[in-house]
């Protein structure tokens, strides 16, 4: 059997019949994203001395930079912050033998997407209407 594709298997099945190689593959990407948002957390954190605010609504030199540097700073936060919940929950399916498993179908999420977005939660049938709120 290939590695670089999951073999046909039913719908529901542990870990969506990813072979080790797979799993071992997909983990590694899975905590190598952990780590870069932990450290992109720790560095924004750094950044606004632990606080989450700005230095001002006018910015340190008083130029209205201030408010929108801080509302990017927030929405970074948020965004890795949000990764960061992805890519735990993906472990923890993994974990589980759930991993690589849709959310919506129960059938497999392609080996191709889970190189991709190791965290995905939805085959590429069904992730175009998860997204859609359908």
């Amino acid at each position: 059997m290939s590695t670089d594709t999951a073999p046909d298997t039913a719908p529901g099945t542990v870990n969506a019949g990813l072979s080790p190689v797979q799993l071992a593959a997909a983990r590694d990407l899975l905590e190598e994203q952990r780590g870069s948002r932990i450290e992109q957390l720790r560095r924004l954190q750094q950044h606004d001395g632990g606080t989450g605010g700005t230095d001002g609504p006018d910015g340190p030199d008083g130029d209205g930079a201030g408010a929108d540097a801080g509302a990017a700073r927030i929405r970074l936060v948020d965004w890795a912050r949000m990764v960061l919940a992805d890519v735990d929950a993906a472990l923890a399916r993994m974990d589980e033998g759930r991993y690589g498993v849709c959310g919506m179908c129960t059938g497999p999420v392609e080996w191709d997407r889970l190189r991709v977005v190791p965290q995905a939660r939805y085959c590429s049938r069904c992730h175009p209407a998860r997204r859609a709120g359908r």
